[in-house]
């Protein structure tokens, strides 16, 4: 992450790289993930969230693993950013399950996000399902009666997440960050097993990367917001 000292703007460097030509189905995001960061796993834990002992990188995921209206997205931020850009680019080819697909060809994007106004707001779309609750919260949110209480509590997880990519990227708001969304339930499944997930739009004076993660599982595709 950069900063400038001049008008204290903190920035995020973001690299998205796709493959248009490959088609996935959403599920497929942790095969990605598992695909390359075994192919990856000398060079950084950041592409796969272990350490070289096995044991798991408790932090926000700089790389993330995505498929998004079929086409297989990796985002980088910040370090992962410079990952991405360092080794995805040499990729010729893929392995999902059993299945190789040539890479004719790849889109790279890289942008700044500069984390400096916190007095406009802004609107976003889940395009993947968000993962917002853990088995503690899940247990609260079904003893809700009314839809102004699970809407209410599900703000309040939503804001939280956003606070907590923040700690992950090393930046420390001093602004309040406000939310107000509207969710619908979903049910996925997440390691063989059906989870409650949530899909709709929220507007918050939070600024956000498109495309990165929020909420649980990020790294494999869950949460991913855009700007709407």
């Amino acid at each position: 992450m950069e900063t400038n000292s001049d008008s204290k703007t903190i920035k995020i460097n973001q690299t998205i790289v796709r493959f248009p030509d490959i088609a996935l189905k959403t599920r497929d995001a942790h095969k990605l993930r598992g695909y390359f960061g075994n192919l990856f796993k000398e060079h950084s834990p950041f592409l796969h969230n272990h350490f070289e002992d096995g044991s798991f990188r408790y932090a926000y995921p700089l790389v993330q693993y995505k498929v998004i209206d079929k086409i297989p997205f990796l985002v980088g931020i910040n370090e992962g950013s410079r990952l991405l850009i360092e080794l995805f680019l040499k990729i010729k080819h893929m392995d999902i399950e059993n299945n190789s697909y040539e890479i004719n060809s790849k889109n790279l994007e890289n942008k700044i996000y500069e984390l400096n106004d916190f007095s406009k707001l802004h609107k976003y779309r889940f395009k993947t399902l968000w993962i917002a609750l853990n088995q503690k919260n899940y247990t609260i949110y079904r003893n809700f009666q009314t839809k102004e209480e699970k809407e209410y509590f599900l703000n309040k997880q939503l804001r939280n997440n956003i606070l907590s990519f923040y700690k992950g990227i090393g930046f420390r708001v001093s602004k309040q960050i406000m939310v107000k969304g509207e969710f619908k339930e979903k049910l996925t499944l997440f390691k063989n097993k059906k989870m409650l997930a949530f899909e709709g739009d929220f507007v918050t004076n939070a600024i956000l990367p498109d495309y990165a993660g929020v909420g649980k599982s990020t790294s494999r595709g869950f949460g991913t917001v855009k700007k709407i």
